[in-house]
């Protein structure tokens, strides 16, 4: 008698839109069970996931969550039986000089760049445990590899995703669990939307690629990592069309 199929179950947060809409689109064509969250848009979040339903054939849980906040992160959690993935991509940027920066905004984007990291795998690695497999897939970026001038929480927020990242690795190696990031560079998304015509033309003259990556390129180096070797595991891996390689 054939067995049925049990599809894995992923959550990825910053679903709504850019690198998290497209993560999610790829997940569902692969059959994943979904759960998506963002932080407010509940619009774009719920239409998505009703398509990703409707052409994928999968289950699909829109969940508003703030993952800068313990608490929320917590019920989300409490919502969600087994999870055999975790795509951490929710994150939010900080443009201007370190000095005119308060003490608000810097505990704020800590927040949802590295403290929701803990937030979620403090969770998800339990589940994880009971199965003796899982992965762990970090959104990074080229700042917390190098540091950006007039981004200086943000690149240390992304350097402290980084260090997590190689560090949970080696805690859960043992166990069979998976834990890589991906380092992105220039990606077009609304997360650079504020920057002018002119600055991204700047920024695409200096990519050898001479381009500007997309979204739906960085979801497919997640597909190659969901796929990549168990041995394969404490990574930063950079997607930036050699710019800061």
């Amino acid at each position: 008698m054939q067995q049925t199929r049990i599809p894995e179950t992923a959550l990825v947060t910053g679903a709504s839109r850019g690198i998290g809409r497209a993560i999610a689109e790829t997940l569902a064509a692969e059959g994943y069970r979904l759960y998506l969250t963002c932080k407010s848009s509940e619009t774009d979040l719920t239409q998505l996931s009703h398509r990703l339903s409707e052409n994928y054939h999968v289950e699909c849980t829109p969940i508003l969550a703030d993952m800068g906040d313990a608490r929320a992160v917590d019920w989300l959690f409490s919502q969600i039986p087994d999870l055999t993935l975790l795509v951490n991509n929710a994150g939010i940027s900080h443009i201007g000089l370190l000095h005119e920066m308060s003490v608000e905004e810097w505990q704020r984007l800590m927040n949802v760049n590295l403290n929701a990291l803990f937030y979620t795998c403090r969770l998800a690695v339990p589940m994880m445990l009971k199965n003796h497999a899982g992965k762990i897939i970090n959104i990074s970026s080229v700042w917390g590899n190098v540091g950006a001038s007039m981004e200086v929480a943000y690149s240390a927020s992304k350097g402290g995703v980084n260090a997590f990242t190689k560090a949970l690795a080696k805690e859960l190696a043992p166990s069979g669990i998976q834990v890589n990031a991906i380092a992105c560079g220039v990606i077009d998304t609304q997360m650079n939307g504020s920057l002018s015509m002119e600055d991204m033309e700047l920024l695409r003259n200096e990519i050898p690629a001479d381009r500007i990556g997309q979204p739906e390129e960085v979801a497919e180096l997640l597909l190659v990592l969901l796929h990549a070797p168990s041995y394969l595991t404490g990574q930063v891996i950079t997607l930036d069309g050699g710019w800061q390689a």
